[in-house]
C-alpha cells in the first residue's frame, strides 16, 4: 500500500500537532477542506490515524495489512453490485410500497418508458407520500428523490470512493450506472453488501495468517 506524497504530508502535519482538526490540516497543505475528505477517509480506514468526534486526528501508528486493504477498498464496484429493484414512474405509491417490503430492499429506481433512471425512493421518500396524499392513485413521482438529486456511481468506481459518499450523503443504497450513459441502470451498490464484503475480507485475512 504505497501513499502519495500529500498523504505522507498529512501524516506529518498529524504528528506534529496532533490532536489536530481536519479544517487545521487542510489550511497546513493548503487546499480545501473537500479536496482534503478522501485523504483523510483513506488514512483512517488504512488504521493509520485515528478521528475523535470533538477532538480531532491523531496517529495510531498502525496499519492495516496492505494485501487486505487492497482486497477491500481497491475493489471496484462491478464486482459487488446486485440487480436493482425497477418500477415505472407511473405506479402507485401503494404498490411501490408492496414492492419494497415484498423484495425485502430500501430502495427502489424508478425509470421512464425508455427505462431510464428517472428518481430513486427509499422508505422515508414512500412514508411521506403515503401520509401526504391517496397513496391508492398517487404515482411514486411525486414523491421520489428526482435525478437531479441522486448520486449515482459506475461499475468501475472503488468500494473506497463510493463507500465514502455513501457516509457522506447517508445513503443505503446508489444506483450503479453505464459510464457512458448516466441514466442506464445496470445494477445498484448497497452499504450492506460492502459492509458484508469487508468482513468477509477481514475474516479470510485472519484465518489465513
Amino acid at each position: 500500500m504505497e501513499l502519495s506524497a500529500r498523504q505522507q504530508k498529512i501524516i506529518d502535519i498529524v504528528k506534529d500537532n496532533q490532536p489536530v482538526s481536519g479544517e487545521k490540516i487542510a489550511e497546513l497543505v493548503g487546499i480545501s477542506r473537500a479536496t482534503l475528505r478522501a485523504d483523510l477517509s483513506f488514512l483512517t480506514l488504512a488504521g493509520i490515524l485515528q478521528a475523535s468526534p470533538k477532538i480531532g486526528y491523531t496517529y495510531s501508528g498502525t496499519q492495516i495489512e496492505p494485501f487486505l486493504f487492497d482486497q477491500i477498498f481497491k475493489n471496484t464496484v462491478k464486482e459487488l453490485m446486485v440487480s436493482p429493484l425497477l418500477i415505472d414512474q407511473s405506479t402507485s405509491i401503494r404498490d411501490a410500497i408492496t414492492n419494497l417490503f415484498m423484495y425485502n430492499v430500501r430502495s427502489i429506481f424508478v425509470i421512464d418508458e425508455q427505462g431510464l433512471l428517472m428518481g430513486t425512493l427509499n422508505q422515508k421518500d414512500l412514508l411521506r407520500g403515503a401520509l401526504t396524499t391517496d397513496n391508492h392513485q398517487t404515482p411514486v413521482a411525486i414523491c421520489m428523490t428526482r435525478l437531479a438529486n441522486v448520486l449515482t456511481c459506475t461499475p468501475d468506481d472503488t468500494l473506497l470512493e463510493i463507500a465514502n459518499q455513501m457516509l457522506q450523503h447517508d445513503l443505503e443504497a446508489i444506483p450503479v450506472v453505464e459510464t457512458s450513459n448516466s441514466r442506464k441502470i445496470v445494477g445498484k451498490i448497497t452499504k450492506t453488501r460492502i459492509l458484508s464484503h469487508i468482513i468477509q475480507a477481514a475474516t479470510n485475512t485472519e484465518i489465513n495468517r
